[in-house]
């Protein structure tokens, strides 16, 4: 059996050194994924209790009606917005008012800032102290010991996956940093995966989070974290993509692309949660924290090049590394093309970014004045430590230069 970290020898005759196998795996306790399974959701929460802190997005029309059902079965919801990427002041009004209003759990119901924020509100609301004594980075990195309120995440976007994965990223404006709340705890205890609560999603909406589900099955493909559970979600989610992310975008009532779509969001964050990510989140972290910029685009701009500046250096300092090889299998997976190499995946999705009018992230307000503290951050960032090699500063320089 081929070892995950490092391989046997490939038909590539590319030397690759066996190392053990050691893993973890962790997701949400239930997973239901299909169309319709939403309407469901009264008597699928219905054991949780009968008071739910309900919280959404800004534009709450398309979950609506899941309200007026819960209403109908005799579960009170008590509504709370999440309108923008949840800040550590937002988390901590939600806590309250869960507490308060006498919540016994929480639903969130929206993309994966909304979700983000349900997880960190319903840890919150059982946990002593301040939010700062759990958060990473920027407080006491304290592990969260009391059990969340139940939470139960319904995403409407298709691609950050954040339904299942076991953290919350929040920022903080006064520090100009995006920091993680992180347990194995604040994995879902439900989480409903709908692909009609995607259609007709807008199509600049559908490309950064798709690109974004791309990147986090990338990512974690190429990990040094990679084990064979999650490889397996990778190539399934991979050819998901290329198959439905174009026709998503260019026909947005689509159901069977949107199907495709949000099962690859599904195993890109099953991938991430259990596999780590790499530099595109490296450096989306900072640049979420210092910037105004949708975090599924920031991917999406820098993705190309990151793929582009590791393979290289994989091949100048690295040759023997396994991820060389899953680069070749990526690009073959995304042209179709058995003979593909690394290079005509970066080709592929530099066009794929072109094509869904990804914008350079000059348009954030980010300049070259900006590089050296985004690179240093970048390197720093718990993303980065799943990336198959480090990068040495100038490479780090050449990718975000790139996205420019």
């Amino acid at each position: 059996m081929p070892r995950y970290g490092k391989s046997r020898p490939r038909p590539s005759g590319r030397k690759l050194v066996d190392a053990p196998m050691r893993f973890e795996f962790a997701t949400a306790t239930r997973i239901l994924f299909g169309p319709g399974t939403a309407r469901g959701l009264p008597s699928l929460v219905a054991g949780f209790g009968r008071r739910a802190l309900w919280i959404t997005g800004t534009n709450s029309n398309r979950v609506e009606p899941l309200r007026q059902a819960l209403a109908a079965a005799s579960i009170e919801s008590v509504s709370f917005v999440v309108a923008t990427e949840p800040t550590t002041a937002l988390v901590i009004q939600g806590a309250r008012m869960a507490v308060e209003s006498g919540c016994d759990m929480v639903i969130a119901l929206g993309g994966g800032s909304v979700l983000d924020g349900g997880k960190a509100i319903a840890a919150m609301s059982t946990n002593p102290g301040e939010l700062l004594d759990y958060l990473e980075v920027i407080g006491r990195g304290l592990p969260i010991k009391n059990s969340p309120l139940p939470f139960i995440a319904v995403p409407t976007t298709a691609g950050t996956g954040t339904e299942v994965t076991r953290n919350a990223v929040l920022t903080s404006p006064e520090a100009r940093v995006k920091a993680s709340l992180r347990s194995p705890l604040l994995l879902a205890r439900l989480a409903v995966i709908d692909p009609e609560l995607t259609v007709g999603l807008p199509a600049a909406l559908t490309a950064s989070t798709g690109l974004d589900a791309l990147t986090q099955l990338i990512e974690p493909y190429v990990s040094c974290r990679a084990n064979p559970m999650t490889h397996g979600f990778c190539r399934s989610g991979i050819p998901l993509v290329k198959r439905s992310l174009r026709q998503a975008y260019q026909h947005p009532d689509d159901l069977a692309a949107r199907e495709d779509m949000a099962l690859a969001s599904l195993l890109s964050g099953l991938s991430l949660a259990n596999a780590g990510l790499g530099i595109v989140h490296g450096f989306a972290a900072p640049i979420g924290g210092m910037f105004t910029a949708p975090h599924g685009a920031v991917c999406a701009a820098l993705l190309p090049h990151a793929m582009e500046v590791n393979i290289a250096a994989l091949r100048k300092r690295d040759s023997s590394n396994v991820a060389l090889n899953r680069f070749d299998e990526i690009a073959q997976w995304l042209t179709g093309q058995g003979n593909a190499t690394a290079m005509d995946g970066v080709t592929w999705v530099r066009n794929l970014v072109s094509e869904l009018e990804i914008p350079s992230l000059q348009k954030y307000g980010i300049t070259s004045r900006d590089v050296p503290i985004l690179c240093e951050k970048a390197a720093q960032a718990s993303s980065t430590k799943g990336n198959p090699l480090a990068l040495e500063m100038p490479e780090l320089e050449e990718i975000l230069g790139k996205a420019l």
